[in-house]
């Protein structure tokens, strides 16, 4: 079966095919491509084609509604129409929704050949948001969250303590953590460094959408995350000033490809390829710039992959600025990131008296 036939019956009629056979034929396609969770995607793609929620693909596919069905949003019971599979068409703005629905096959088929699934539907989700990603920048990844909660903990243990909170995102990417940090924390005062310009656009298009009309705010600075934000307060710069540091570097050595065509293939090199033998020189530089930028008792964190735990931690121990080096599992209990607090005047007493 082609992919064209996903969304026509015998006729060639894309209205009268069922959601539930759409569905599934799509999940055949994806499946046979090797997308490792194809219904899921299917559906998905149909929610995002009809320009509906998934919840609203499934229940249909459940009641054994058409195509049309779910196009029309008049045939639905919460907008005082027929139940879904009783309607006899789709109405002005149905047959809008219609149209885009027959585009579900050319979706089908681009995510078959592993074009990532944020790429197609434009959004990816973070936590509690949902960010806006396309070519040209990293889509932010589940285990990455958990990254974001340390960072989050402290920032609010910073407050408590304080009053106040400064936290840094080096390699911000689409804005993703820092994002997560304003909009769970709003009296944090937030920072992020991208240094690839197209990047950099990814992250202030998510910063502009998802701070308006919010208390929550993130200043974005160009440059490199290693150099970023150099010199004292007095001067302008944020030296020996922050609360917190996070960051998710590129850390992929040159050689190590991603398994993954939708990463290998889609996402962007500067974002994955940490330089060096190793792939942490660029990590290396992160580590350097967090332990200039904190300030006694601040709190450092970075992910890194699940085999750089060690390198990870040496990295942050041959700094010689910080207290034990920490390695935290991701949500799947791997090995992924490093967790610091800067010594000095104060700071190992931060140390000893707080764990986030």
């Amino acid at each position: 079966m082609t992919t064209a036939g996903i969304v026509t019956d015998g006729g060639g009629s894309t209205g009268d095919v069922l959601v539930s056979d759409a569905v599934r034929r799509a999940t055949r396609t994806l499946a046979r491509a090797g997308v490792p969770s194809p219904r899921v995607d299917a559906e998905i793609l149909l929610a995002h084609a009809a320009g509906v929620p998934r919840a609203e693909v499934v229940r249909a596919g459940a009641l054994g509604a058409r195509l049309a069905d779910l196009a029309d949003p008049a045939t639905r019971p919460e907008a005082g129409g027929a139940d879904l599979g009783e309607a006899g068409g789709a109405g002005l703005a149905g047959g809008a929704r219609l149209a885009g629905v027959a585009g579900f096959a050319d979706l089908v088929e681009r995510r078959a050949r592993r074009e990532p699934l944020q790429h197609l539907t434009g959004v990816a989700p973070f936590r509690n948001l949902e960010l806006a990603v396309g070519p040209g920048v990293f889509v932010p990844r589940p285990e990455t969250e958990v990254v974001a909660q340390v960072a989050i903990d402290a920032a609010r243990a910073a407050l408590a303590a304080r009053g106040e909170a400064l936290v840094v995102d080096l390699c911000t990417g689409s804005g993703a953590i820092a994002l997560a940090v304003a909009t769970e924390v709003p009296q944090a005062q937030v920072i992020a460094v991208e240094l690839d310009a197209a990047a950099f656009d990814w992250a202030r298009r998510n910063v502009t959408a998802v701070t308006a009309g919010t208390r929550a705010s993130v200043r974005l600075v160009r440059g490199d995350a290693r150099r970023a934000l150099r010199g004292p307060a007095a001067a302008g710069g944020l030296d020996g000033g922050c609360d917190v540091v996070v960051s998710n570097p590129p850390y992929v050595p040159a050689d190590a490809v991603p398994v993954d065509p939708e990463v290998a293939a889609h996402d962007p090199a500067v974002a994955l390829y940490g330089l060096g033998a190793d792939g942490f020189e660029v990590p290396r530089g992160i580590v350097a710039a967090g332990a200039r930028l904190l300030r006694p008792g601040g709190l450092f964190v970075m992910e890194h992959a699940e085999v750089q735990a060690a390198v990870a931690r040496a990295a942050v121990t041959a700094i010689g600025a910080f207290g034990p080096a920490e390695t935290r599992p991701d949500l799947a209990g791997r090995p992924r990131m490093v967790v610091a607090r800067r010594c000095g005047a104060g700071g190992d007493a931060a140390v000893k008296d707080w764990k986030p």
